[in-house]
């Protein structure tokens, strides 16, 4: 195996045991239960014949939670501060509530775009 074929080599074990072990650590990954005060179950009514199921969950005096569907891929949002209503977000998207009525925004069409899934109100 002449010298060029050994450092492939080399750097190919390398990188694998390198890989070997930051998929080792990210198999080992704890996250502690959060434990929640309340859960509840909203349905919603969206413009444009859409509709939305979010599950809250909620913990007194701490964080909440909204569960929901976005491009038929579930995604848990967590409460951030907002100016008005309880604003959830989840990678880049964002379910902004208030009362009984919420929003869906994508944040990466910019910071004035229109909701995704707009006008949504609880169903009683």
């Amino acid at each position: 195996m002449n010298r060029l074929h050994r450092f492939a080599a080399r750097t190919f074990i390398g990188s694998a045991a390198t890989l070997s072990a930051t998929l080792a650590m990210a198999d080992t990954l704890k996250v502690p239960e959060i434990p929640v005060d309340a859960s509840m179950v909203v349905n919603y009514q969206c413009q444009a014949g859409k509709s939305l199921k979010v599950t809250y969950y909620n913990k007194q005096g701490g964080q909440s939670f909204a569960l929901l569907m976005v491009k038929d891929k579930a995604m848990l949002f967590v409460d951030t501060l907002a100016g008005s209503g309880v604003r959830y977000a989840a990678g880049q998207y964002v379910w902004w509530t208030k009362g009984n009525n919420g929003d869906l925004y994508d944040t990466t069409a910019g910071p004035n775009a229109a909701p995704i899934i707009a006008g949504c109100a609880a169903k009683r």
